[in-house]
């Protein structure tokens, strides 16, 4: 039997508040990006002023705040990412 895959999520509200459902793990952040690995692959969220509101692993939330320019998903399988791995 498969294991069940979780749901992933993105809420984005006026572009300055973003909830993620389905997170594994946070790559890296700073004030201009914020590399999620999530279970359909690594997000790159691109901004100004970003910081990690909440973080809850084991739940798969993770909420970021700050002014948010762009959303991009890179490769299903995030470990083969090379961006993830610039983050690191």
């Amino acid at each position: 039997m498969e294991p069940v895959k979780k749901k992933h999520t993105l809420m984005l509200d006026s572009r300055k508040n973003l909830a993620i459902t389905g997170a594994e793990d946070v790559n890296g952040f700073n004030e201009e990006t914020v590399s999620v690995r999530t279970v359909d692959g690594t997000l790159i969220i691109k901004g100004s002023n970003l910081h990690i509101d909440k973080l809850n692993l084991e739940t798969g939330d993770v909420s970021v705040d700050g002014k948010i320019n762009s959303l991009q998903y890179f490769g299903g399988d995030s470990r083969q990412s090379k961006l993830s791995r610039l983050f690191k």
